[in-house]
């Protein structure tokens, strides 16, 4: 093959997407307005703010298809793509995912279970919805807001100025939405992937861990029942075909008290999909290329079991995986930033408990129990062939 395909964003996910398509022959080349995007040092950039109207038609002049590896590129600059060459995700799907309000919406039309939600546009509509939802309760920005930023969390009536003050400027420009505090068990991923002929296909259920809103641990297979999982993934079924979707998404949920609640979808290829490049039979970033280019989809059959340890705001030293069996490291190329996606690294095994053994001594290793803490309690569940 020597399919051309942009990319627009140019961060970690995009130079994954590069690495996945070299063996099939692809030429990659990204979109980013970063001097410092980490894809560029795998293939050409085009650096150009994300509406540069001339800079977006020299790119769709040089590409066969334009996906994306970051969803808040603006909707009006992925139409204006697709006025001239194939886009997937479709500019629709790309704008629903965008905006909060519009997401939950559709999320509830499809029957997807959601927590309660309003949308804000003044400080007395504020407090109407807090009065409505309850205490404690969440206030985000629609639009932009990712890894926990673009939130504030209200916990008594009084926090209600504070969160008012802290992101009501912002109405007029990205829109806010107030959520209901979900007091979550687990939190879980279906990454699953749509082609354009419509196949579909998921990969194992994934359970995740955050740390200050910012993915640091997921698990594949989840250690949940089957009714839950094949529950899981009718979800994301239903939203791909409703949004027509081509390419990988990942849909987000709660488990509060055996029950589902949609969180959010993102319309890429995702951090908790990273274990699917040494854990499964076809990772997320080769399905995401075949699905875009209209090639048939390869199989998502989990190898074992997996585990991806997300590295933020620095890298350690990468002997500590290396020395495991079935440890592999990947370096992002980025510099030190706190809050930052520098790396992650992900454990394989076939036997849920030596993947334990694994994480319990990159723990040790690391002096961060607390980051395997979660991962090693579920594969006790697994090993015991119980859902955790």
């Amino acid at each position: 093959m020597s399919a051309r395909v942009g990319v627009m964003g140019g961060g970690q996910l995009a130079r994954m997407l590069a690495v996945a398509g070299v063996p099939m022959g692809l030429c990659l080349s990204t979109f980013d307005p970063a001097a410092d995007a980490c894809a560029a040092q795998l293939v050409p950039q085009h650096r150009a703010r994300f509406d540069d109207t001339e800079a977006l038609r020299r790119f769709a002049a040089e590409v066969d298809v334009v996906t994306f590896d970051f969803e808040n590129v603006p909707a009006a600059s992925a139409e204006a793509l697709a006025a001239s060459v194939p886009v997937y995700p479709s500019p629709r799907a790309l704008a629903v995912a965008q905006d909060r309000l519009a997401e939950k919406t559709l999320f509830g039309e499809l029957g997807i279970p959601v927590a309660g939600f309003a949308n804000i546009d003044s400080l007395d509509g504020l407090r109407d919805a807090v009065a409505r939802l309850g205490l404690p309760c969440i206030l985000k920005t629609r639009r932009l807001g990712y890894d926990g930023k673009g939130q504030f969390r209200l916990r008594h009536a009084d926090d209600i100025d504070a969160a008012w003050a802290a992101l009501g400027p912002q109405v007029g420009s990205v829109g806010l939405i107030l959520e209901a505090f979900v007091a979550f068990q687990r939190e879980v991923s279906v990454v699953a992937v749509r082609g354009r002929d419509g196949e579909f296909r998921s990969w194992p259920l994934t359970e995740n861990w955050h740390d200050a809103g910012i993915l640091s641990a997921s698990l594949a297979p989840a250690a949940v029942g089957a009714d839950l999982a094949e529950q899981a993934v009718d979800h994301a079924r239903r939203l791909a075909q409703s949004l027509d979707y081509v390419g990988v998404f990942a849909l987000e949920m709660f488990v509060r008290d055996g029950q589902l609640l949609a969180n959010e979808m993102a319309p890429r290829v995702h951090n908790a999909g990273h274990w699917t490049i040494e854990g499964a039979e076809t990772s997320q970033f080769e399905n995401h290329l075949r699905a875009v280019l209209g090639l048939p989809l390869g199989s998502t059959r989990p190898r074992g079991y997996s585990a991806m340890l997300n590295w933020i705001g620095e890298i350690p030293d990468p002997a500590v995986i290396l020395h495991e069996p079935g440890g592999h490291w990947h370096d992002y190329g980025k510099s030190s930033r706190p809050g930052r996606k520098v790396g992650h690294a992900t454990l394989r095994h076939d036997d849920p408990q030596a993947l334990a053994d694994s994480l319990l001594n990159v723990g040790a290793a690391l002096g961060r129990p607390d980051l395997v803490r979660g991962p090693v309690a579920r594969l006790g569940a697994s090993a015991r062939g119980v859902p955790a």
